[in-house]
Protein backbone atom coordinates (compact mmCIF):
# COMPACT_ATOMS: atom_id res chain seq x y z
CA UNK A 1 0.00 0.00 0.00
CA UNK A 2 1.33 3.65 -0.60
CA UNK A 3 1.79 5.90 2.34
CA UNK A 4 -1.23 8.17 1.41
CA UNK A 5 -3.40 4.57 1.66
CA UNK A 6 -2.34 3.86 5.17
CA UNK A 7 -2.71 7.28 6.59
CA UNK A 8 0.78 7.59 7.27
CA UNK A 9 1.95 11.05 7.94
CA UNK A 10 5.28 13.31 8.55
CA UNK A 11 6.98 14.96 11.86
CA UNK A 12 5.22 18.24 10.41
CA UNK A 13 1.85 16.55 9.58
CA UNK A 14 2.14 14.86 13.12
CA UNK A 15 2.01 17.85 14.64
CA UNK A 16 -0.54 19.18 12.75
CA UNK A 17 -2.31 16.76 13.45
CA UNK A 18 -2.79 17.28 16.93
CA UNK A 19 -3.33 20.80 16.76
CA UNK A 20 -5.87 21.35 14.30
CA UNK A 21 -7.27 17.64 13.36
CA UNK A 22 -7.98 16.70 17.01
CA UNK A 23 -10.14 19.45 17.95
CA UNK A 24 -11.49 20.24 14.68
CA UNK A 25 -12.44 16.64 13.86
CA UNK A 26 -11.07 14.23 15.95
CA UNK A 27 -11.76 15.26 19.44
CA UNK A 28 -15.48 14.88 20.29
CA UNK A 29 -15.35 10.86 19.38
CA UNK A 30 -12.56 9.95 21.59
CA UNK A 31 -15.46 10.38 24.58
CA UNK A 32 -17.98 7.89 22.81
CA UNK A 33 -15.62 5.32 21.91
CA UNK A 34 -14.41 5.25 25.47
CA UNK A 35 -17.94 5.40 26.83
CA UNK A 36 -18.95 2.47 24.51
CA UNK A 37 -15.96 0.25 26.22
CA UNK A 38 -17.80 0.95 29.66
CA UNK A 39 -14.74 1.29 31.23
CA UNK A 40 -14.03 0.58 34.91
CA UNK A 41 -11.09 2.29 37.10
CA UNK A 42 -8.73 -0.82 37.14
CA UNK A 43 -8.70 -1.54 33.53
CA UNK A 44 -6.06 -2.15 30.79
CA UNK A 45 -6.57 -0.80 27.87
CA UNK A 46 -5.10 -0.98 24.35
CA UNK A 47 -5.29 1.85 21.83
CA UNK A 48 -4.46 0.65 18.37
CA UNK A 49 -3.99 3.56 15.97
CA UNK A 50 -3.37 5.72 18.52
CA UNK A 51 -2.09 8.82 16.43
CA UNK A 52 -0.80 11.50 18.49
CA UNK A 53 -3.17 10.01 21.78
CA UNK A 54 -6.65 11.56 21.77
CA UNK A 55 -8.60 7.87 22.55
CA UNK A 56 -5.40 7.15 25.34
CA UNK A 57 -6.07 10.19 27.13
CA UNK A 58 -9.74 9.82 27.40
CA UNK A 59 -9.11 6.19 28.26
CA UNK A 60 -6.43 7.37 31.10
CA UNK A 61 -9.24 9.84 32.71
CA UNK A 62 -11.45 7.00 32.90
CA UNK A 63 -9.20 4.05 34.70
CA UNK A 64 -7.24 6.58 36.18
CA UNK A 65 -4.16 5.35 38.47
CA UNK A 66 -5.70 1.91 39.33
CA UNK A 67 -5.63 0.72 35.42
CA UNK A 68 -3.50 1.16 32.51
CA UNK A 69 -3.32 2.57 28.87
CA UNK A 70 -1.29 1.65 26.39
CA UNK A 71 -1.24 3.17 23.07
CA UNK A 72 -0.05 1.78 19.42
CA UNK A 73 0.89 3.31 15.95
CA UNK A 74 3.10 2.21 13.26
CA UNK A 75 4.03 5.94 12.87
CA UNK A 76 6.75 6.82 14.53
CA UNK A 77 6.03 10.47 14.33
CA UNK A 78 2.92 10.05 15.45
CA UNK A 79 4.59 8.61 18.63
CA UNK A 80 6.47 10.84 19.32
CA UNK A 81 3.79 13.47 19.90
CA UNK A 82 1.72 11.73 21.84
CA UNK A 83 4.45 10.62 24.03
CA UNK A 84 5.21 14.50 24.41
CA UNK A 85 1.88 15.45 25.19
CA UNK A 86 0.77 12.21 27.73
CA UNK A 87 4.45 10.73 28.76
CA UNK A 88 2.36 8.83 31.26
CA UNK A 89 0.58 6.61 29.16
CA UNK A 90 2.91 3.77 27.60
CA UNK A 91 3.41 4.17 24.01
CA UNK A 92 4.50 1.33 21.76
CA UNK A 93 5.22 1.14 17.75
CA UNK A 94 3.65 -1.83 16.30
CA UNK A 95 1.24 -3.20 13.53
CA UNK A 96 -2.53 -4.12 14.07
CA UNK A 97 -1.94 -7.24 12.53
CA UNK A 98 1.08 -8.47 14.48
CA UNK A 99 0.51 -6.60 18.19
CA UNK A 100 3.02 -7.12 20.59
CA UNK A 101 1.41 -8.29 23.48
CA UNK A 102 0.47 -11.74 25.31
CA UNK A 103 -2.73 -13.40 24.78
CA UNK A 104 -5.55 -11.95 26.94
CA UNK A 105 -3.53 -8.93 28.36
CA UNK A 106 -6.49 -6.27 27.90
CA UNK A 107 -9.94 -5.42 29.52
CA UNK A 108 -10.94 -3.15 26.63
CA UNK A 109 -8.99 -2.90 22.93
CA UNK A 110 -10.32 0.61 21.20
CA UNK A 111 -9.58 2.00 17.51
CA UNK A 112 -10.56 5.47 16.54
CA UNK A 113 -10.68 5.52 12.36
CA UNK A 114 -8.03 3.47 11.57
CA UNK A 115 -9.32 -0.20 10.90
CA UNK A 116 -9.58 1.56 7.21
CA UNK A 117 -5.70 2.06 6.72
CA UNK A 118 -4.47 -1.59 7.99
CA UNK A 119 -3.08 -4.16 5.62
CA UNK A 120 -4.96 -6.67 6.51
CA UNK A 121 -8.43 -6.44 8.06
CA UNK A 122 -9.14 -9.40 9.16
CA UNK A 123 -5.76 -10.33 10.62
CA UNK A 124 -6.07 -7.32 12.57
CA UNK A 125 -9.02 -7.94 14.10
CA UNK A 126 -8.14 -11.15 15.05
CA UNK A 127 -5.08 -9.86 16.57
CA UNK A 128 -7.31 -7.84 18.56
CA UNK A 129 -10.13 -10.22 19.61
CA UNK A 130 -6.17 -12.38 21.13
CA UNK A 131 -5.28 -9.70 23.50
CA UNK A 132 -8.69 -9.28 24.85
CA UNK A 133 -9.66 -11.00 28.20
CA UNK A 134 -12.28 -12.70 27.98
CA UNK A 135 -15.71 -10.59 28.37
CA UNK A 136 -13.40 -8.14 27.42
CA UNK A 137 -14.74 -5.27 24.88
CA UNK A 138 -13.78 -4.28 21.60
CA UNK A 139 -14.83 -0.90 20.22
CA UNK A 140 -13.77 0.39 16.75
CA UNK A 141 -14.48 3.46 14.50
CA UNK A 142 -14.95 4.21 10.92
CA UNK A 143 -16.22 6.86 9.20
CA UNK A 144 -19.35 6.49 7.30
CA UNK A 145 -20.01 6.72 3.32
CA UNK A 146 -17.86 9.44 1.51
CA UNK A 147 -21.70 11.05 0.10
CA UNK A 148 -22.97 11.01 3.71
CA UNK A 149 -20.20 13.18 4.72
CA UNK A 150 -21.18 16.41 2.66
CA UNK A 151 -17.95 18.67 3.68
CA UNK A 152 -15.56 15.33 2.51
CA UNK A 153 -17.43 14.82 -0.68
CA UNK A 154 -17.30 18.23 -1.78
CA UNK A 155 -12.86 18.57 -0.42
CA UNK A 156 -13.18 15.28 -2.64
CA UNK A 157 -14.62 16.34 -5.68
CA UNK A 158 -12.47 19.20 -5.49
CA UNK A 159 -9.25 17.31 -5.18
CA UNK A 160 -9.82 15.44 -8.48
CA UNK A 161 -11.50 18.72 -10.33
CA UNK A 162 -7.78 20.46 -9.95
CA UNK A 163 -5.21 17.53 -9.27
CA UNK A 164 -6.99 14.30 -10.71
CA UNK A 165 -8.17 10.20 -9.40
CA UNK A 166 -4.64 9.65 -7.51
CA UNK A 167 -4.74 12.74 -4.99
CA UNK A 168 -8.51 12.69 -4.44
CA UNK A 169 -7.74 8.69 -3.60
CA UNK A 170 -5.85 9.85 -0.25
CA UNK A 171 -9.12 11.75 0.74
CA UNK A 172 -11.76 9.20 -0.31
CA UNK A 173 -9.74 6.19 1.59
CA UNK A 174 -10.55 7.28 5.46
CA UNK A 175 -14.12 6.65 4.15
CA UNK A 176 -13.47 2.98 2.26
CA UNK A 177 -15.70 1.21 5.51
CA UNK A 178 -18.71 3.49 4.89
CA UNK A 179 -21.19 0.44 3.92
CA UNK A 180 -22.12 -1.25 7.48
CA UNK A 181 -22.59 -4.63 5.12
CA UNK A 182 -18.48 -4.13 4.81
CA UNK A 183 -18.24 -3.83 8.40
CA UNK A 184 -20.05 -7.18 9.86
CA UNK A 185 -18.52 -9.05 7.05
CA UNK A 186 -14.95 -8.23 8.17
CA UNK A 187 -16.03 -9.12 11.80
CA UNK A 188 -17.37 -11.81 10.50
CA UNK A 189 -14.64 -13.34 8.80
CA UNK A 190 -12.33 -12.74 11.90
CA UNK A 191 -14.75 -14.81 13.52
CA UNK A 192 -16.18 -12.22 15.95
CA UNK A 193 -19.91 -12.54 16.99
CA UNK A 194 -22.74 -10.51 18.35
CA UNK A 195 -21.28 -7.37 16.93
CA UNK A 196 -23.32 -3.75 17.08
CA UNK A 197 -22.88 -1.56 14.76
CA UNK A 198 -24.41 2.24 15.62
CA UNK A 199 -24.20 5.14 13.36
CA UNK A 200 -23.29 8.42 15.03
CA UNK A 201 -23.79 11.83 13.43
CA UNK A 202 -20.68 14.09 14.64
CA UNK A 203 -19.80 17.83 13.59
CA UNK A 204 -16.51 18.64 12.06
CA UNK A 205 -15.97 22.33 12.77
CA UNK A 206 -12.62 24.31 11.47
CA UNK A 207 -12.84 28.01 12.14
CA UNK A 208 -12.40 29.60 8.84
CA UNK A 209 -12.15 27.41 4.95
CA UNK A 210 -8.30 28.42 5.09
CA UNK A 211 -8.15 26.58 8.07
CA UNK A 212 -9.96 23.46 7.10
CA UNK A 213 -7.88 23.24 4.20
CA UNK A 214 -4.70 23.78 6.12
CA UNK A 215 -5.47 21.31 8.19
CA UNK A 216 -6.56 18.79 5.70
CA UNK A 217 -3.52 19.21 3.24
CA UNK A 218 -0.65 19.89 6.05
CA UNK A 219 -1.86 17.32 8.61
CA UNK A 220 -2.37 14.67 6.35
CA UNK A 221 -0.74 12.34 3.61
CA UNK A 222 -1.14 15.29 1.14
CA UNK A 223 1.28 17.13 1.86
CA UNK A 224 3.88 15.26 0.68
CA UNK A 225 1.50 15.09 -2.62
CA UNK A 226 0.99 18.83 -3.18
CA UNK A 227 3.50 21.60 -4.08
CA UNK A 228 3.53 24.67 -3.02
CA UNK A 229 2.10 26.12 -6.23
CA UNK A 230 -0.83 23.15 -5.97
CA UNK A 231 -1.90 24.06 -2.19
CA UNK A 232 -2.15 28.05 -3.66
CA UNK A 233 -4.44 26.87 -6.21
CA UNK A 234 -6.26 24.91 -3.67
CA UNK A 235 -6.63 27.97 -0.96
CA UNK A 236 -7.97 29.84 -4.15
CA UNK A 237 -10.29 27.57 -5.01
CA UNK A 238 -11.36 25.95 -1.80
CA UNK A 239 -12.87 29.68 -0.99
CA UNK A 240 -15.30 29.15 -4.15
CA UNK A 241 -15.96 25.61 -4.01
CA UNK A 242 -16.52 25.34 0.10
CA UNK A 243 -18.33 28.49 0.85
CA UNK A 244 -21.49 26.78 1.49
CA UNK A 245 -20.23 25.39 4.23
CA UNK A 246 -19.11 28.65 5.87
CA UNK A 247 -21.29 30.25 8.67
CA UNK A 248 -21.67 34.14 8.84
CA UNK A 249 -18.45 34.72 10.70
CA UNK A 250 -16.17 32.98 8.15
CA UNK A 251 -16.51 29.69 10.27
CA UNK A 252 -16.95 26.08 9.08
CA UNK A 253 -19.25 23.32 10.49
CA UNK A 254 -21.04 20.37 8.36
CA UNK A 255 -22.53 16.63 9.64
CA UNK A 256 -19.70 13.88 9.72
CA UNK A 257 -20.55 10.79 10.58
CA UNK A 258 -19.50 7.38 12.19
CA UNK A 259 -20.39 3.86 12.91
CA UNK A 260 -19.44 3.08 16.53
CA UNK A 261 -18.68 -0.85 16.15
CA UNK A 262 -19.11 -2.91 19.43
CA UNK A 263 -18.40 -6.81 20.76
CA UNK A 264 -17.53 -8.93 24.03
CA UNK A 265 -15.39 -11.41 23.45
CA UNK A 266 -16.93 -14.25 24.75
Amino acid sequence: MEAQDQGQVTASAADIYETFFVPALFGEWAPRIVDAARLAPSDDVLDIACGTGVVAREALKRVGSQGSVTGLDRNADMLAVAARVTPEIAWREGMAEDLPFNDESFDAVLSQFGLMFFDDQVAALKDMRRVLRPDGRLVIAVWDSLERSPGYQAVTALLQRLFGTSIADAMRAPFTLGDTADVHGLFDKAGIKDVTVETVTGTANFPSIDAWVHTDIKGWTLADLIDDEQYALLEAEARKDLAQFADDDGSVSFASPAHLVSAAKV
